[in-house]
């Protein structure tokens, strides 16, 4: 027997040579593709505005209520909520505050908010903040 009688036998022509690198080619493109479009999707779309907050300090006033300082940064001009919590000694909420915080031109801003309490607070926290 011959190798060309062999390759004929096991499939191994010419033929289907080029067909496996044209799937090769196809399948080498279609992956480019997906990387691009995620790249485009995840990594070049910076049009998202960012918000952050961090508590600087607490004060237990009584067993009723806690003031909590905090600065916030947000983009000039937009609005923004925050949720202010308390916590006990277990670390579990004892009371807590929605506050919505208007536009202004300063980018960077802090707040004093006093929270009520069911029971006597060990410290107080921002949360969460998002733009509103």
């Amino acid at each position: 027997m011959t190798t060309s009688t062999l390759d004929q036998r096991y499939g191994r022509t010419p033929a289907r040579r080029a067909r496996r690198k044209l799937i090769a080619w196809i399948a080498g493109i279609a992956a480019a593709v997906v990387v691009v479009a995620w790249v485009v999707w995840a990594g070049l779309d910076g049009s998202s505005a960012s918000i952050d907050s961090q508590d600087t300090a607490h004060v237990v006033v009584d067993s009723r209520s806690v003031q909590v300082d905090f600065n916030l940064t947000l983009p000039r001009g937009d609005t923004a909520s925050c949720v202010v919590q308390a916590l006990n000694d277990s670390f579990a909420v004892v009371g807590w505050k929605v506050v919505d915080i208007p536009a202004s031109d300063q980018a960077i801003r802090s707040f004093r908010e006093t929270v009520r309490t069911s029971e006597l607070a060990s410290t107080g926290l921002i949360y969460d903040c998002w733009l509103t």
